[in-house]
Parts: C-alpha cells; structure tokens; sequence
C-alpha cells in the first residue's frame, strides 16, 4: 500500500462552523463522530463571504486579490470569469504525483475550465458554465402575466417586483437532485477507485445546507420548534453598524416573525442532519472497501451562514462571523498522529492546497497565500504560525469594498463604503457593539489596520490604495510600514 494517503472530500455549501462543535444542538452524529476519530479544527475562516471566491482560494491557495475571483462567476455582474490558466491548482500536483482524482458535484470556479481541465476525472460537475445563476430579464418576462405575490405566506418574503423567497419547507426525500447525483457518484468513485494500484482522490461537492432550507420531514422532526432559540445576536437594532446591515435585516429578513426566524433556524439545522447522514453513507462505502485505513477524509464547507444572527440570512456583506467560520475536520488513521485532537489556532481554506500537494510528495509554491498543515496532522503546532485572520470581499451582485483583520481578542472592518467597524471579541463575542468610533480604542484600530494593510500589501490587494475619493481607512497603508509598537 503506498505511504502516500488516498484522499476524500467533501465539502458542503453554507455550513456555519459551529455546527460541528460537541455542545451544539445540531444533530450530526457521523461528522462529530468523524471528529473523535480525528482531527477537529475550531477556528477555520474563509476569504470571502461566498462561494465562488471561497472555492476558488481553496483549489489554489490564493487570496481573491490574487486569483481574481471575487463573486458569482455565473451571472452578468461577475468581475471575472474564474481562476486565470496560468495558475496552478493542487489536483494538478496531484495528478503529476501519480494520483487518480474523480470529481463529482459543484465547482463553481471558472466558467472557462472544468474539472477535467485541472486534472480531474468529471463524473458531475455543476457551476461550470454562465448559466445565469439567480433573475435575469428573460425570466422575468416570461412571468409577466403571472401575478406576482403581493401577501406573504409561511415562512416567505415578499419584495414587490422582486416575488417571493421561501426561506423554509418540506420536500420529499432524496428529491435534492444535485446531491443525490453527487452523492451516487462519489460513492461509485471510491469503488472504482479503490481497485486501482494508484493512490486516489475523490471530491464530492454538495450544495447543501444552502437556503432556501428545505428538508425531508424525516430530519425536521428530530428538532422541536420550542428547543430552538433565537440567537443571542437576533435583538441587534444594527444602529451602530452600516446602513446596509440594517438595509438587509429590516427590508428582507426583517419580515419573519421570531417564531418564523426560529422555524428557519430548525429547518437549517434539519438540513445540515441529513447530510450528515449521508455523509455517514460515504464513510461505511469507505470502510465496505478497505480504504479507511490510509484515507485522509477531510469534511469543510465553503462558507458560513448568518443562520439568524443581527437577524439575517444566507453569506455575503456584512462581515459578521457566522458567513466566514467554517467546520474543518480531519481524519487519516494510518497517518494522523493522535485522535480526537482539536486545533484552536487560526486556519484559512487557503491551507488546504499547500496540505495536499505536501502530502502527495511535492513541494508546495512558498508564494502559496496559505499554509501547510502537516505539522498539525503530526500533532505539531509551529511556533510562527499566524495570529490574525484577514478577509476579502468586493460584494456579490451588488459591489463593495470590505476587507477585515481580526484577532482573538478584537476584530477590525474597513468598509469602503460605509463607516468601519471594531468589535472587542472578548467581551462581545456577537459583536453587537461597534467601537470604532470610540478614541479609546485607537490604538487596538491602527494596529488590526496595520496589519489590515501588510496582508494586504503580501496579497498584492491593490483595491483601497490611491485617488483622493478612495482615501477612506481611519488609519492608511502607509501604517503597514510602521515598526510594531
């Protein structure tokens, strides 16, 4: 058997982190069990509050800042068409290092490639073509002697001219088309794949637990509506905060009642139980083969969920936590040093590539954004790992400018357009009180925007640099030149 791991992925889509943690009340007793089993990282950020420039860092390694995708890849106001062909991806170190790699379900990263231009063997791969993801013109006109809702069901939101959002319901089991096809592919991979001499890789990409959330009655029923609470964040009058927070939580969401926003809740966390059932499935097909053994299986998801919080849903601006933390674990039983360890220092999707491509033999690009995680898979913790998270966000459909700098203790957010945001982290975990406004707190600000600007400057992120109407940081990049005080 080779030394090397096989290698099994799966990544959800809208999965907040905190739904892996041992206290949480989300009923998911496979990936917790995986967790056990092995490795558990607590602190895991994506870049970008969404999933094109989240996939797209994990595939490469990369900032958005420097693999130039920064939003929805399959609509007209995408401000690229996906990673450049110059750049490489890690299944391309894979492939070279001798690796069978089989993709099945969402990519989501070029509308230019596929898969199988990266090295991959395609099964099923979807958001690979502009194929207008979300309303365009055409659709509406072809509704256009269709009345549109001008009163709001259960669960719906209503916004005239716009129709209706069901944020919630019941559909029929295994009617998710997507992941039932990406789920029969990727177990058909691991069969096939295990009878080959070569080592293995196989990705499998769901698109769930992402709104709308709806969910077989079958898992809705292991929750009781009366055991679901509102979170702590849901009272947040958002005064403090930009105008578009508030914009977002009182014209949209804002329209479900708290009993409505607790059933929605219920229904995501019913969601994220039936993946993890079958998920459960991926692993017994896992142990049905004899691969379990010297297979890295590593379960994540691309980006989080408001879920709720400051009374939102879905990912995107603002720059709350609950859209960037997301769930990351590791299991390798023939190569992880220790089980059921659990990791708390801060860990980025772009770590990821550098990983694989350490682990398949080769030597990762040094001018990776990320970094590898080998050591912690050998129970190592590097002295100089890093102490700051950073994001990146220029919008989704509709633009901005955000980037944030946080540590464990106080979080920093530049908005370029709107005012910014400090939040002690410490004393206000939810981050419901906005001090940057607050002259006591200058020095923790031009700190986290001194480190704001040297990633940004590492990360060749050129967007809040020059013309006077730009000038918009408290504190200017000039500061990243500064010597620590």
């Amino acid at each position: 058997m080779s030394t090397r791991p096989n290698i099994l992925l799966v990544m959800t889509d809208h999965q907040r982190g905190e739904t892996v943690l041992p206290q949480h009340p989300c009923l998911l007793p496979n990936v917790k069990k995986l967790a056990t089993e092995g490795l558990r990282f607590n602190q895991v950020y994506c870049p970008s509050p969404h999933c094109c420039p989240s996939r797209a860092t994990f595939f490469t390694g990369m900032y958005p800042s420097r693999h130039g995708v920064w939003n929805n890849i399959c609509n007209r106001q995408r401000l690229s068409r996906g990673v450049p062909k110059d750049m490489r991806m890690w299944s391309q170190d894979l492939a070279d290092a001798g690796y069978q790699l089989h993709f099945s379900g969402k990519w989501h990263v070029s509308i230019d490639e596929t898969p199988k231009d990266r090295g991959w063997i395609e099964h099923f791969a979807s958001g690979t073509q502009p194929n207008e993801h979300g309303t365009t013109w055409e659709r509406l006109g072809a509704n256009a002697n269709r009345p549109l809702p001008t009163t709001r069901g259960e669960g719906q939101i209503i916004r005239q001219g716009y129709g209706m959002w069901p944020a919630y319901g019941v559909r029929t089991p295994n009617a998710n088309d997507h992941d039932e096809k990406t789920l029969a592919l990727a177990h058909e991979a691991i069969r096939t794949a295990s009878r080959q001499p070569d080592p293995w890789c196989v990705w499998c990409g769901l698109i769930g637990p992402h709104d709308p959330y709806h969910v077989p009655a079958k898992y809705l029923d292991m929750y009781k509506l009366d055991d679901v609470p509102l979170p702590p964040s849901y009272s947040d009058n958002l005064l403090d905060k930009p105008n578009i927070y508030r914009k977002m939580a009182t014209h949209i969401f804002g329209q479900l009642s708290p009993r409505e926003v607790r059933e929605t809740i219920r229904h995501y966390w019913a969601y994220c139980t039936y993946l993890d059932d079958k998920i459960g499935e991926l692993l017994r097909t896992l142990d049905q083969t004899g691969q379990a053994d010297n297979t890295l299986v590593i379960f994540m998801s691309d980006h989080g969920d408001y879920c709720g919080d400051h009374g939102l849903f879905a990912k995107g601006i603002p720059a709350f936590r609950g859209a960037y933390h997301v769930p990351m674990i590791m299991r390798w039983p023939k190569g992880l040093a220790g089980r059921g360890r659990t990791v708390d220092e801060f860990i980025s999707l772009a770590d990821i590539a550098p990983t694989l491509t350490q682990l398949a033999g080769k030597s990762p690009d040094p001018q990776l954004s990320g970094r590898s995680l080998v050591p912690f898979i050998n129970g190592q913790t590097p002295a100089d790992w890093r102490d700051a998270m950073f994001t990146q966000c220029n919008g989704v459909e509709v633009y901005y400018t955000q980037r944030s700098a946080f540590t464990k203790s106080h979080k920093y957010v530049f908005n370029g357009f709107d005012f910014d945001e400090l939040y002690d982290l410490e004393n206000d975990p939810h981050e419901m009180r906005n001090l940057a406004a607050d002259p006591r707190y200058d020095t923790i600000k031009r700190d986290l925007g001194r480190r704001l600007w040297r990633f940004a400057a590492s990360q060749d992120d050129t967007a809040m640099l020059g013309y006077i109407t730009t000038m918009l940081a408290d504190f200017g990049p000039s500061v990243a030149f500064e010597t620590d005080r």
